[in-house]
């Protein structure tokens, strides 16, 4: 079965950091392609970062890039994303995915507040 469950989500003040986890399993993790997704309250779904299989340069949105960081653990079958200097703007629930043709899995996802 498979299965995708995130955690690290919290709230925190502006200008601190977040590690968001993503345990895998029921599925060949190391050959998917691993994302984390968000939606913000009334905002459409935006991909926020992206790590492919084997040696890859990561993508990031141009909202995180910077301040995020995706890494991943293919022996663990963990996915994580490190968040720092989080700002309001990045409130927002935050899902990990793992996509590789044919294969589309998502976490419930994790919410993540940034406010003072």
């Amino acid at each position: 079965q498979v299965q995708l469950v995130e955690s690290g989500g919290g709230l925190v003040q502006p200008g601190h950091s977040l590690r968001l986890s993503c345990a895998a399993s029921g599925f060949t993790f190391s050959s998917f392609t691993m994302r984390w997704f968000r939606r913000a309250p009334g905002k459409e779904r935006e991909l926020v970062a992206r790590i492919s299989p084997g040696v890859s340069i990561p993508y990031y949105a141009d909202s995180v890039a910077g301040r995020f960081t995706i890494s991943r653990v293919d022996a663990a079958k963990m996915v994580y994303l490190q968040m720092d200097n989080l700002q309001s703007g990045d409130t927002a629930v935050y899902y990990c995915n793992a996509w590789e043709w044919g294969s589309d899995y998502w976490g419930p996802g994790t919410q993540v507040t940034v406010s003072s």
